[in-house]
């Protein structure tokens, strides 16, 4: 018995040795084989991935197609309605070089390059110099806004004396020009329609149809009422009082009479082509103590602010007169 003990523990040993062994191997070929399936699944993965889409990148080149379709369709009508409105632009500069002998003032042109520039000369500056002329462009307007309250309170001032000639100070439109698109030409030298010189047109033309309305801008009194042959053709003037006084011309029919009283908004005449007119249209004159002043600066009362900047820049645009 003590010999046996002995023999079956030697053999116990390598028995042991041999077990680990062969789970070694196992263990070996088992990741051998999922390295194997692993590395077949990804070379499968990659070939169908390059011969076939998944759902989800199909759908997406199919949104990308119906992209590129729509966005071909658009490039299309883009191209087609910017060859009728160019073609539109050339007919309409024709029209005018037929009737003015000149080419037209591009104002649009002009003020889309000074914007271009500016945002080059922005796109060329450093964050520094960028937050140098932020800085100082806010203490212009911080200075500007003090001088502003000052000016307001001066008017405030002086719109409390006037209160009670407020309503002879001429301040809307003599038509009906909602839309402010009426006005053709406005304050200032203008080549003139017939003998093509330049000269100073001192007042603003409305294209409007014969027959339109023409309303007193203010309260006054009627002065004079003009049916001669002139080349202003009939005309009204309203005296306000205050020094300021109103001029309609190349009236057809006249509603108002010599020594009439009229308040701001009745209507005096319709509008007409008489006299030497080049088309149908009101021309509208504001004279104050004896000097012609700019109309476009007395509609206070019916433009607010943003009508107001519009109508600044239509009068901008350099436009023909009709007188």
């Amino acid at each position: 018995m003590e010999n046996k003990r002995p023999t079956e523990y030697k053999d116990l040993v390598p028995r042991r040795h041999a077990q680990r062994e062969k789970f070694k191997k196992k263990l070996l070929r088992g990741v051998i084989h999922v390295l194997a399936w692993t590395g077949m699944a990804v070379l499968y993965y990659i070939g169908f991935s390059f011969f076939f889409d998944t759902p989800l990148e199909y759908r997406m080149k199919h949104s990308t197609r119906k992209l590129k379709q729509e966005y071909d369709s658009l490039s299309e009508r883009y191209a087609t309605i910017e060859k009728v409105l160019y073609n539109v632009i050339d007919r309409d500069k024709a029209v005018f070089r037929t009737l003015f002998e000149s080419d037209p003032y591009s104002f649009d042109t002009e003020f889309e390059k000074k914007k271009w520039e500016a945002h080059e000369n922005l796109l060329a500056k450093s964050n520094k110099e960028l937050g140098e002329e932020f800085f100082a462009k806010l203490r212009a307007l911080e200075k500007q806004g003090s001088e502003q309250l000052y000016t307001l309170a001066s008017l405030e001032q002086t719109a409390d004396s006037l209160k009670n000639r407020i309503d002879n100070i001429p301040s809307i439109q003599p038509v009906i020009n909602k839309d402010l698109t009426l006005l053709t030409a406005s304050y200032g030298m203008r080549i003139h329609p017939f003998y093509k010189t330049l000269t100073a047109h001192q007042g603003v033309d409305y294209t409007v149809g014969e027959g339109s309305r023409v309303f007193a801008t203010a309260d006054g009194r009627v002065k004079s009422v003009v049916t001669q042959r002139t080349s202003s053709g009939n005309t009204i003037v309203i005296d306000h009082g205050n020094g300021y006084e109103t001029v309609y011309s190349h009236l057809n029919k006249i509603y108002a009479k010599k020594g009439d009283r009229v308040k701001r908004g009745d209507i005096i005449a319709q509008s007409g082509n008489t006299g030497l007119s080049l088309a149908p249209h009101l021309h509208y004159e504001i004279r104050h103590n004896g000097m012609r002043v700019d109309p476009v600066h007395y509609f206070f009362m019916e433009l607010d602010y943003k009508d107001y900047r519009k109508m600044i820049q239509i009068a901008q645009t350099g436009m023909q007169s009709f007188d």
